[in-house]
């Protein structure tokens, strides 16, 4: 089909939102792609509308059985890391960066299934609520109502963050490898936040906090444990789609990969993810989501 790697980078970040997942949104991509095949009007004018319904509603009924899975797992469960990309084609760039937020998915996966359809596809995306109503199958108003009870509480419990700033950026890149390389974590103490969260994601398949740690001291100490009892990681700078980030390598092969959210020139969250399960794309290629 002409032009699909363009309309594929839209409906994968359609579906990544949806998902908070990079297979799952590649398989919902793909399967929109296979129905395009098989069962497109013959006279379709607007393929990626047509895709974006269909790519959305299979998000939709997967939606439920990711719940189901989610509310079983073992220890926090964060969204699968997504290298950063050029999406300013895709739409508001501010509303795409916001939406891919690590704080903003987590709140995104307390919602019903149709309120975050509606909030990334409305808020983020632009979708007029006449076409939200097909693919929610609800009225527009209603639609209207489930985007605006989404977007309270997405303001309410992941209010914006300023974009960071170059200077930011190198000042965090700055502390987490004097941390990594000789253990000195005087630079990143600095930098912490009295509120700061550390969330860590292990799925139960490798040692990780169960629970969401708060404030600079239990952080801290937190951290000061992981630098001795993986000593010998070193940290690899990398864009992701939330902001800066981290990949962790011990022995060549990646092993974690960590987000910084930087607020007021401080970090206030560490989002790790050493899931083996989410890490199986970034061994294969750091750049996960840029295609």
């Amino acid at each position: 089909m002409d032009g699909w790697q363009e309309h594929r980078r839209y409906l994968f970040a359609v579906a990544y939102r949806l998902l908070g997942s990079v297979s799952d949104a590649e398989d919902a991509v793909q399967e929109a792609y296979l129905r395009l095949r098989r069962a497109a009007p013959a006279d379709l004018v607007n393929p990626r509308a047509w895709l974006t319904t269909v790519t959305s509603r299979i998000c939709l009924d997967m939606l439920g059985s990711a719940r189901a899975r989610r509310e079983a797992y073992v220890g926090t469960w964060l969204p699968e890391p997504l290298a950063g990309y050029d999406d300013t084609d895709l739409g508001d760039t501010v509303a795409l960066r916001e939406s891919v937020r690590t704080a903003v998915l987590l709140v995104l996966e307390t919602l019903s299934p149709a309120e975050r359809v509606a909030f990334v596809l409305h808020d983020a995306f632009g979708m007029d609520f006449e076409r939200l109503a097909v693919v929610v199958d609800r009225s527009p108003a209603a639609c209207r109502q489930l985007a605006s009870r989404a977007r309270r509480r997405v303001r309410e419990e992941a209010p914006p963050r300023k974009p960071v700033s170059a200077q930011e950026h190198q000042r965090v890149v700055a502390a987490f490898t004097a941390a990594s390389t000789d253990g000195d974590l005087s630079e990143l103490v600095h930098l912490l936040d009295p509120r700061v969260v550390l969330r860590s994601d292990g799925g139960g398949a490798v040692p990780a906090a169960r629970k969401p740690v708060y404030g600079h001291e239990r952080v801290l100490t937190l951290l000061s444990w992981l630098a001795r009892r993986y000593a010998g990681v070193g940290l690899k700078p990398v864009p992701l789609a939330g902001g800066p980030g981290f990949v962790l390598e011990l022995d060549g092969a990646v092993c974690g990969v960590i987000g910084v959210e930087v607020a007021d020139g401080r970090i206030a969250e560490l989002n790790l993810v050493v899931n083996p399960a989410k890490l199986r794309l970034w061994v294969s290629s750091p750049d996960v989501g840029n295609g």
